[in-house]
């Protein structure tokens, strides 16, 4: 018998409700949520906020922190974490300055070398943690500290500066919109980001890396047992980590016109917040790139909107860590529901 009309219907609703329902769903709506009330609680608290000016602000300190937590969101599906990114980026921009400030490289090519700076790192992160067997915490954080060192000892422990090559900088200063449509100047640091952000969708989303990627955070001894070659796939992973952390070293140190050697200690703690801010599980298993994208848009509105309304830096800093707090807790809950 044919289901009438509004049976069809009820039916369509109940599984669109039930989708909406899903935890992974739920949170990134209660992120999104989250997202435009603090837009319009820092509106309506102060004129200066929703500002052209200060919005374009808002995405430019946002496009290096986002361009780690898109990495760090591909490590943490995994089930696993990956420390270095802040220093493996101070890495790249050294590498970067080298290459171009140093050896008189074009800037194309001092690009390119210093993303590939970030993917040997993020190549070796995954050997240690997949050939070696190294817990990722450690694998990491040794990492972290190798890279920190590098970055003082090939610099000199002195900032390497692109004056010469004022093309650089235009690489996160200058604008393409801003040729097209006079007075909307995004800076490109910004396009590359949400670019950044697609192809990492896609790839999470389109492509058999995705996929041996939610299934190594689901059950890495099931992936194994079912003929996939499990330390493979860990160390491509954590190489993409890489290429995104290489990024983010050419966008700073376009931003700065400058290699700071000692900058970057911090930076993997920010990201790995607005991943899991974003709704990706600590556990593994579960994430979205859009979701990573709201948690990064999320720190940087909340950190921009305390410090217009003159809240003190020491108390911004409980604030950031009292949402990363609440963060966590939503994904226990969400884990235990499921």
């Amino acid at each position: 018998m044919k289901m009438q009309p509004k049976a069809e219907m009820a039916q369509l609703g109940g599984k669109q409700t039930a989708l909406l329902l899903k935890p992974g769903v739920l949170q990134q709506v209660l992120a999104f949520a989250s997202l435009i009330v603090l837009i319009l609680v820092f509106t309506f608290s102060s004129s200066n906020f929703f500002q052209f000016s200060n919005i374009v602000g808002i995405l430019l300190s946002t496009a290096v922190t986002g361009v780690l937590a898109l990495g760090s969101t591909f490590v943490i599906i995994t089930g696993g974490i990956d420390l270095s990114v802040g220093t493996v980026m101070t890495l790249s921009a050294v590498m970067t300055g080298v290459f171009i400030t140093y050896w008189g490289l074009p800037v194309p090519l001092g690009i390119v070398g210093g993303i590939l700076t970030g993917a040997v790192c993020g190549l070796l992160s995954g050997v240690m943690v997949a050939r070696l067997k190294i817990p990722p915490f450690i694998a990491t954080l040794a990492m972290m500290m190798i890279a920190k060192g590098l970055a003082l000892v090939i610099s000199g422990t002195k900032p390497i500066y692109f004056n010469d090559d004022p093309v650089f900088s235009e690489v996160s200063q200058g604008s393409f919109f801003d040729e097209i449509i006079p007075g909307f100047a995004i800076p490109n640091a910004v396009v590359i980001f949400f670019i950044a952000a697609i192809i990492g969708s896609i790839l999470l989303s389109r492509t058999i890396v995705g996929r041996y990627n939610f299934a190594l955070g689901s059950n890495e001894e099931a992936t194994r047992l079912s003929g996939v070659n499990v330390n493979y796939w860990k160390i491509v992973i954590y190489t993409i980590t890489g290429i995104f952390t290489g990024l983010a070293g050419i966008l700073i140190a376009s931003r700065l016109n400058s290699a700071q050697p000692a900058l970057g200690s911090g930076y993997e703690l920010e990201a790995i917040a607005a991943v899991v801010i974003g709704g990706t599980s600590l556990s593994g298993g579960k994430g979205t790139i859009v979701g990573t994208v709201i948690g990064a848009l999320i720190m940087s509105v909340l950190t921009n909107g305390l410090r217009i309304l003159s809240v003190p830096q020491e108390w911004q800093t409980v604030v950031v860590g009292i949402v990363i707090l609440l963060a966590v807790y939503a994904d226990i809950l969400r884990r235990r529901k499921a």
